[in-house]
C-alpha cells in the first residue's frame, strides 16, 4: 500500500493517480491532505507536496496544473533526461518532472482545449501537439515515463510488487464503403458508370467478378488462422454527402454483411460526418446499428476521426457509447496521447472523471496513403514499428485498416501484403 499526501486533493489528482498506479502499476494507494497520518503511518510514502515530510522517502514537487480549476496555457517547455523528453520540470525531487501533472497534460488532451489551429477538415492539427513540435508524437512517452517511475520507487521501497498491463492487439476496421459498385442502386450505378465507363464495374454488376471492396473472406480467414481481437466500425450514415458515401443501412445485403460479422466480432458504430455536432443524428445512427445487430452498441470511432473536445465524447456518453476508439490522428501515425494504453475520458470542462473509456491507435492505413505518401515497403515498416513499440512498452497496439484497402482495386496494390506481415 502506498500513502500519497498531497496538500489538496482535487479530482484531477485523483484522476491520473488511479490511471498510473491503479491500472498501469497494478498498486494499492491511499490519498491523504492529513500530514499527521504521514507520521504515524507504516506504509509506503510518497511525498506530492512542497512540504518536508520525516519518512517520505520518495517526494515529488508539484506542478500547478493539477490543483487548478481553469483551462489556460501551460510551460511545456520540453528537456531531456535521461535520454527522454520531459516537461513540468522540477528540482529537489526523486524525479526530474512532475509525472502526474505531465500524465494528466497528455491524456487528457488539455492542449486540445485550447486556441489552436484546425486542419482542412476542421480538426485539430497534429502540428498544434506537443508531441509533435517536440518529435515524440511516434512513441508512447507515458507508458515509457510510468516503466521508469516505477523503477524509481523500486528501487526506494524494495518490497512494492506491481502488476503491469501485458501487449495486446485489436485490430479495427472503419467500413465506410462496403462494396465498391455493388448494391448502390440503379441511379447511381448508372451515374458511375457514365461518369466513369469501366468494364470492371459490369462485370462486377453482371456477377462475372469480385467487388474490388469485397475483402471480407481475405480478413475473416486471417483472423481465424491467427485468433485475433478485431472490431468492425461501420459506417451508418442516412443522408449522403461528400464525405458520408456508405451503402445506404436501409440494403438488405448491407445489413446481412453487419449481422454476419456481428455473430463473431465485436461492431461499433463510425458517426457520419453529418453526424458531427447533431447528437440526433448520431443517436438515430446508433439505434440503427442496433436494430441491424439485435444487440446494444458500446463501441464507437469517429469518421474521419473528426472530433472536437469536449463536445463529441460528450455526445458520445449521452448516446450511451461505453468505448471509444477516434484518439490518434488523421492526419499522421503517431500517439495523439502519447499512450500505448486505454484511460477514461476526464471532461476537463466540467472537471469530471468519466466513464467513457478512450482506446488509442497509432497507425492508419490511409494517413500512410493519402497523408504521408508512403511506399508500400514504407508503411509496412512503420506498421511493424508501431506494433513492436507498443510490445517493448507492454501497450495496446490498436491499427486501423480499410476494407478497401484489403481487396482487389490496383490504387491499393500490396497492401494485403503489409497486413500479412503482422502475422509472420
Amino acid at each position: 500500500m502506498l500513502l500519497i499526501f498531497s496538500e489538496s486533493i482535487t479530482d484531477r489528482l485523483r484522476y491520473v493517480c488511479h490511471f498510473i498506479l491503479k491500472e498501469q502499476l497494478g498498486l494499492d494507494y491511499t490519498i491523504t491532505s492529513d500530514i499527521a497520518q504521514c507520521s504515524f503511518t507504516v506504509q509506503r510514502i510518497i511525498n506530492y507536496s512542497h512540504q518536508s515530510i520525516e519518512g517520505a522517502f520518495f517526494t515529488i514537487r508539484p506542478h500547478a496544473i493539477l490543483f487548478e480549476k481553469e483551462i489556460k496555457e501551460q510551460n511545456t517547455d520540453c528537456i531531456q533526461s535521461n535520454g527522454q523528453t520531459s516537461f513540468f520540470n522540477i528540482n529537489n525531487s526523486d524525479i526530474e518532472f512532475d509525472i502526474f501533472a505531465a500524465v494528466f497534460y497528455l491524456i487528457s488532451r488539455y492542449e486540445e482545449y485550447l486556441p489552436h489551429s484546425k486542419d482542412q477538415y476542421g480538426r485539430y492539427a497534429h502540428e498544434n501537439s506537443i508531441a509533435y513540435q517536440n518529435n515524440f508524437l511516434h512513441i508512447p512517452l507515458v507508458n515509457i515515463w510510468i516503466e521508469m517511475f516505477y523503477k524509481k520507487i523500486k528501487a526506494t521501497f524494495p518490497e512494492i510488487t506491481c502488476y503491469k498491463p501485458a501487449f495486446k492487439t485489436i485490430i479495427t476496421y472503419d467500413i465506410d464503403i462496403a462494396w465498391s459498385y455493388l448494391h448502390k442502386g440503379l441511379w447511381r450505378s448508372m451515374g458511375g458508370m457514365l461518369k466513369t465507363p469501366s468494364l470492371e464495374r459490369l462485370k462486377v454488376l453482371l456477377n462475372i467478378s469480385k467487388d474490388p471492396f469485397d475483402s471480407y473472406d481475405f480478413l475473416n480467414e486471417l483472423h481465424q488462422n491467427n485468433n485475433t481481437d478485431v472490431i468492425y466500425f461501420f459506417l451508418i450514415a442516412n443522408k449522403k454527402g461528400d464525405f458520408d458515401k456508405n451503402i445506404s443501412p436501409k440494403k438488405r445485403a448491407f445489413q446481412k454483411l453487419v449481422q454476419n460479422h456481428a455473430k463473431n466480432h465485436p461492431v461499433g458504430l463510425h458517426p457520419s460526418w453529418i453526424s458531427f455536432m447533431r447528437e440526433d443524428y448520431l443517436k438515430a445512427e446508433k439505434s440503427c446499428l442496433e436494430a441491424i445487430t439485435k444487440s446494444k452498441i458500446i463501441n464507437s470511432r469517429q469518421h474521419y476521426i473528426k472530433f472536437d473536445l469536449p463536445y463529441t465524447y460528450q455526445q458520445l456518453i449521452n448516446a450511451g457509447i461505453q468505448n471509444d476508439f477516434s484518439m490518434g490522428y488523421g492526419s499522421i501515425n503517431g500517439f495523439r496521447a502519447s499512450a500505448a494504453s486505454s484511460f477514461f475520458w476526464y471532461d476537463l470542462t466540467n472537471e469530471t472523471f468519466t466513464n467513457l473509456r478512450v482506446f488509442p491507435f497509432c497507425f492508419m492505413d490511409a494517413n500512410c496513403h493519402y497523408e504521408q505518401h508512403q511506399t508500400i515497403d514504407e508503411s509496412k515498416i512503420e506498421l511493424l514499428y508501431y506494433r513492436d513499440i507498443c510490445n517493448q512498452t507492454n501497450g495496446l497496439f490498436i491499427p486501423i485498416f480499410h476494407n478497401n484497402f484489403m481487396g482487389s482495386d490496383p490504387a491499393f496494390k500490396g497492401w494485403k501484403e503489409v497486413y500479412e506481415a503482422l502475422f509472420d
